[in-house]
């Protein structure tokens, strides 16, 4: 198996309004039947142990990547962009899931991102104070947590995207625009835009030119302060 880790992040935080009967249940990995706890997860103010485990995971987005060149490489086949696999484990945001996979794939030619078996991430949901974030089991799975009232409150498809542009390998810049992805929830609940930049869309071409990613930032989906 292979599995993304170490993505450290931390959430909007919102009232946990009563979005949905479910409560926030930690995210499971059935290949592995290891739980999230909070020792593994970030909290929503950055830290140290935030940017570590940030590195953490895109060492293993390397490693995986690599792994997967090799694979084909040595099968004959040519390779002309690194495929991400992810799982999904949250029914309700299925299809802001599938439209976030469309964003990306139509937006950078040098990584794909498929859904399947032998995964390197997945989607799971809930309900959370924290609001929504990228995290790891502490065992070499990561996962994307979406909150049920952060999205109502700001556009799940955004969130989405946003949470998905950490798994590719860009930082949060809270103060940017709208029109920046990865602003995240900066712009406030109005802004629904869901597509990165032509500068955005540049860095993840760039980070995956190689077969692997070599930068390291902090995820999280906040509001600026």
């Amino acid at each position: 198996m292979t599995s993304l880790a170490g993505l450290a992040a931390a959430a909007l935080a919102v009232p946990a309004l009563a979005a949905s009967p479910s409560t926030a249940a930690p995210a499971l990995d059935s290949h592995s039947s290891h739980v999230s706890t909070a020792a593994t997860r970030a909290a929503y103010v950055g830290s140290p142990q935030d940017e570590a485990a940030t590195k953490a995971f895109y060492d293993a987005v390397m490693k995986s990547a690599r792994a997967k060149m090799a694979k084909q490489a040595k099968s004959g086949q040519k390779v002309t962009a690194v495929t991400v696999t992810y799982a999904v484990d949250a029914p309700t945001f299925a299809s802001q899931i599938a439209s976030s996979s469309s964003i990306w794939n139509s937006s950078v030619s040098n990584v794909k991102l498929v859904e399947g078996s032998n995964y390197d991430f997945y989607y799971t949901e809930g309900n959370d104070p924290r609001g929504s974030y990228a995290s790891t089991d502490g065992h070499g799975s990561g996962y994307v947590f979406i909150d049920y009232a952060q999205a109502q409150e700001y556009d799940s498809t955004r969130i989405t995207a946003h949470e998905t542009g950490h798994v590719l390998g860009l930082p949060d810049h809270y103060s940017g625009p709208c029109s920046e992805l990865m602003s995240g929830g900066g712009p406030g609940p109005s802004c629904t835009n869901p597509y990165p930049d032509a500068t955005e869309r540049s860095k993840v071409n760039a980070l995956w030119a190689n077969g692997f990613a070599n930068a390291a930032g902090k995820a999280a989906f906040h509001i600026s302060k």
